[in-house]
């Protein structure tokens, strides 16, 4: 087991520019940037439907950071959502970090949705969430391959060294 380190981050809104590293923004239909993004389902199973999480899903700390302990990422699809309901916080880090290496923990980066914020994870982007920030769940509009759950990689963070905290500002 890796030396155990605490990071703890804030939550930043949402941009093109801060995500580009993680997947993109939907464009509008008319917006030349529209025809330079690229869907991917490896597997030809694009599926759409709505998902949700809850606050109680996850672990809270006494001052409120939602704590991240396992991230995901899906190897054969792009998934795109899109809050619909309510605030919440999501966690992401790049495709091409692997959890082995203490450095790997400083890629992450957290953001906070406004509902219909939608956006795009690359293919392999690891991800958490998104989390609501109080008792109502986030729900969801879900683009992601049919059979994700076939290709869900998970990386146990506490295990691989760390313990992140997302802190949500007001």
């Amino acid at each position: 087991m890796a030396e155990e380190q605490l990071l703890r981050i804030t939550a930043t809104p949402i941009t093109a520019e801060a995500w580009a590293p993680f997947g993109w923004l939907p464009v509008d239909d008319t917006d030349p940037a529209d025809r330079a993004l690229s869907y991917e389902f490896v597997w030809g199973d694009a599926h759409v439907n709505f998902i949700g999480h809850a606050y109680d899903e996850i672990e809270h700390t006494s001052d409120g950071a939602a704590r991240c302990a396992r991230m995901y990422r899906h190897d054969t699809h792009t998934q795109t959502l899109l809050p619909v309901n309510v605030e919440s916080i999501m966690a992401v880090a790049p495709a091409a970090v692997e959890f082995t290496d203490p450095a790997d923990f400083a890629t992450i980066r957290a953001f906070r949705l406004r509902p219909l914020e939608a956006l795009v994870l690359f293919r392999g982007t690891w991800h958490w969430g998104p989390f609501p920030l109080d008792s109502e769940p986030v729900r969801l509009f879900n683009v992601q391959g049919k059979r994700y759950l076939e290709d869900n990689r998970c990386v146990e963070l506490v295990p691989a060294g760390g313990v992140v905290e997302i802190l949500s500002p007001a």
